[in-house]
């Protein structure tokens, strides 16, 4: 399943982060990448932990907490604190795919990941290529979403960023760990909650909506992880 998230953060919110990021000291990408993504990442990232990545990312978990679209989708359990990268003219990161497990810098926690996200914080009319290509048993998307927006997709798929050709092109990135792992389950429920919404708004389908509400419980109660 793979879903767009709008506005996680307002135009303005992701122009200021890119001002606030523009002074931020970026290093090699490759050092946080495994073993075979060394070969193919090409980019810059801001150092785990650094003060303006916490800052930045906790004002995008505290947008997500309050955005029922991203909690219905996601599921969330765990959440690794949001990263960032750089892509300048010539960078790319070949095909990959996420590692199962992702440590959360300075705890012994380790977060499964389960889906994968990235909000884009560039402009797309400021930068040419740089496209996040995803491949699953939906097929192949490319993603390129507004400054602010957010995709969210299978942690198991392949991916890639083409090539930027002119400009830059910042994003964050993260992991999340859902209380249903299995995304074929998640999927089911995200429709379901949808549903459940959709007739919970129209007075002469109230029980249908009740009736529903409680199959989607009971299903979370059935798949859910603790």
């Amino acid at each position: 399943m793979l879903v767009h998230i709008e506005r996680v953060l307002t135009r303005e919110q992701a122009t200021e982060a890119l001002e606030t990021l523009s002074a931020a000291p970026w290093g090699d990408g490759r050092e946080t990448a495994g073993y075979l993504s060394t070969r193919v990442k090409d980019n810059a990232q801001l150092p785990e932990g650094h003060p303006v990545a916490r800052k930045l990312g906790a004002a995008i978990l505290d947008s997500l907490g309050n955005n029922p679209k991203f909690i219905a989708a996601a599921l969330p359990l765990k959440i690794v604190p949001p990263l960032f990268n750089r892509y300048r003219a010539g960078q790319t990161y070949g095909s990959h795919i996420d590692g199962a497990l992702r440590p959360i810098t300075g705890s012994p926690i380790k977060v499964r990941t389960d889906l994968s996200a990235t909000l884009f914080l560039s402009d797309p009319a400021s930068y040419d290529g740089g496209d996040l290509v995803i491949e699953d048993s939906f097929g192949e998307r490319r993603v390129k979403l507004a400054a602010g927006d957010m995709v969210l997709y299978p942690g198991t798929s392949i991916h890639h960023v083409t090539p930027v050709t002119r400009g830059e092109r910042v994003a964050s990135f993260f992991w999340i760990q859902s209380a249903v792992r299995d995304d074929a389950q998640r999927s089911l429920l995200f429709e379901l909650d949808d549903l459940v919404q959709a007739l919970g708004g129209k007075e002469a389908n109230h029980k249908e909506a009740v009736r529903l509400a409680g199959i989607y419980h009971n299903l979370v109660r059935f798949w859910a992880d603790s």
